[in-house]
């Protein structure tokens, strides 16, 4: 059972969150949580986030994609992350995009800084600056075939393995202003938001997919606190890396 929401994806017409990564102190054990929680498969690790100074494992989620990543050296973002919000967290949340270079343009236009860019034949990513947008780090991707990821691995690169169903659904963010931050991410995304009182809340068009922003709680500052996927086993909530995790019925 998918709860309210037919999670499904057919043709990319809007913008779809297709990774959520989590940061922690220790790679290995958050990711071995998720795998006895949720019966997933062993992870991709990719070499490439070498580059940032972090390890990392990537599970498929459906179609989807939950990642953790950890500090590998001193001094870089996700540690600084790590030490400000007081341990492990959501961290980033990756969007694909039918049209990259609209997107590009659109996140110029709104003043928000991009802090890394990559453009592959199969894949392109582009990490936007958390000062601007509040709560995480957003990135917007492009992907073709469009139901490929190359940052999932060799399986998902360039072609679709045989994967089960479900997938990410939505997100929770904490943030200092619900309404300021939802708006934010909804003009980068370049669709709208709903004002529900103390939750607004941004609805990804056709996916089944929902952002909630909330205010900020508990002294931790900003950050991605809640992951609901269909597809997960029965029981949940789980907190895993700092993260609730939640069936879409949850």
């Amino acid at each position: 059972m998918l709860g309210s929401f037919a999670y499904c994806w057919g043709v990319l017409s809007g913008p779809r969150l297709r990774q959520v990564a989590l940061v922690a102190r220790d790679c290995g054990q958050v990711a071995g949580e998720l795998r006895r929680a949720f019966g997933w498969p062993p992870p991709f690790h990719d070499p490439g986030v070498g580059q940032f100074g972090l390890t990392n494992a990537v599970f498929a989620a459906g179609d989807t994609f939950v990642e953790v990543v950890a500090p590998a050296q001193p001094d870089t973002t996700a540690g600084r992350y790590l030490k400000r919000r007081g341990g492990d967290g959501g961290y980033m949340a990756i969007f694909q995009v039918r049209d990259l270079p609209t997107a590009r343009r659109r996140v110029a236009g709104l003043g928000v800084r991009v802090v890394w860019i990559a453009d592959l034949p199969d894949i392109a990513a582009t990490h936007l600056h958390p000062g601007d947008v509040p709560g995480a780090i957003v990135s917007l991707d492009w992907a073709t075939p469009e139901q490929s990821w190359r940052w999932a691995g060799p399986s998902w690169t360039g072609r679709v393995p045989e994967h089960d169903p479900g997938g990410v659904t939505g997100l929770t963010i904490e943030v200092n202003d619900p309404a300021a931050a939802a708006r934010r991410w909804a003009a980068v995304l370049g669709i709208s938001a709903a004002d529900r009182g103390q939750t607004m809340v941004v609805q990804l068009p056709d996916q089944g997919q929902r952002l909630r922003f909330v205010p900020a709680r508990g002294g931790r500052g900003e950050g991605i606190t809640e992951v609901t996927i269909a597809g997960l086993p029965a029981g949940g909530p789980w907190m895993i890396g700092g993260v609730r995790f939640v069936g879409e019925e949850g």
